[in-house]
């Protein structure tokens, strides 16, 4: 009979094309992963995978013998994850990238809570604003908004992100507020890059009768990085177009003031991506369903709301 360490090595072997992604995934050594598939492949008598210098692709036997055995090694993955759940405490380092301002700002004060429910759970977190490759970089559950996502992975919304434009009440005294977005070009701006391409961000913002406006902003500075736009739109150097999340507490609090409340864009949701549910191992699974279940209860994606 095989083993499920052959099985498992095989079945994500299949899925990532790849020995290395592989062992990432299974925390093993690529020549473990090979050496597992050679001993499953031995036993079988058939080859399973055509090997070169590109990568893996599955031979007919492998395609036929992939689609018979994966449903029920999750099965048995999730049967043991779920034991391991209710039967003791789930332990174990849970490897987490988030945001830097996301994950400090609204993850971090939620963490002793969980800490408390599941003591034997260490967190080992990297923050980050980049999406990040979760195989590459071995991490259980990223959040954030963007990510490609992986073979065996899924992702599970927890907010909208929206942009919202702002400034500092001292920056704007004195001047006639903006009607619409084009006004926005009146005024001195700190604008923003994108760390993946180095560009200037493009902006339309929408109403709540779905009419859309392009923005052209007189931009005086430029920045790579969302904390520092806020920390230069807060010192009175412009205005600047940021996601609610960087801004929500700076708005109640009446540091900010928020330029056209009746205009947002809508870039997409902030998840938690992490592998298939049947694939979890038990730290992973309280830690999705903690997070997921205290955005609900206090409603924070109700307060990061543009709308």
């Amino acid at each position: 009979m095989e083993t499920l360490s052959n099985l498992e090595s095989f079945v994500r072997s299949a899925e990532l094309s790849s020995f290395s992604a592989a062992a990432r995934r299974l925390a093993l050594t690529p020549a473990a992963i090979s050496r597992n598939v050679a001993r499953l492949e031995s036993n079988l008598g058939v080859r399973l995978f055509q090997r070169t210098t590109r990568g893996l692709t599955l031979t007919e036997q492998g395609e036929r013998f992939l689609s018979t055995v994966r449903g029920g090694l999750d099965t048995i993955q999730s049967a043991i994850a779920d034991l391991t759940t209710n039967a003791g405490q789930p332990a174990g380092v849970l490897k987490i990238n988030a945001p830097v301002g996301f994950g400090i700002d609204y993850l971090l004060p939620l963490i002793p809570a969980f800490v408390s429910r599941y003591p034997a759970v260490m967190l080992d977190w990297s923050f980050d604003n980049r999406p990040v490759d979760m195989i590459t970089g071995g991490f259980d559950v990223a959040i954030g908004g963007g990510f490609e996502l992986s073979p065996g992975f899924v992702a599970r919304e927890l907010a909208r992100v929206q942009i919202v434009a702002v400034a500092a009440p001292e920056f704007v005294q004195g001047k006639h507020l903006p009607k619409t977005p084009k006004h926005l070009s009146n005024f001195a701006a700190v604008g923003m890059r994108s760390p993946k391409t180095g560009k200037p961000y493009e902006h339309r913002m929408r109403n709540a009768a779905g009419k859309e406006m392009s923005i052209s902003l007189d931009t005086r500075m430029m920045v790579n990085d969302p904390e520092a736009l806020c920390k230069s739109v807060l010192m009175g150097m412009g205005i600047g177009l940021l996601p609610m999340p960087h801004v929500h507490r700076f708005i109640e609090s009446g540091a900010l003031i928020r330029l056209l409340p009746g205009w947002h864009m809508d870039v997409g949701p902030i998840s938690l991506y992490f592998a298939s549910q049947k694939l979890l191992p038990a730290k992973t699974r309280v830690f999705v369903d903690f997070i997921v279940e205290v955005f609900i209860r206090n409603g924070i994606a109700r307060k990061l709301s543009a709308s």
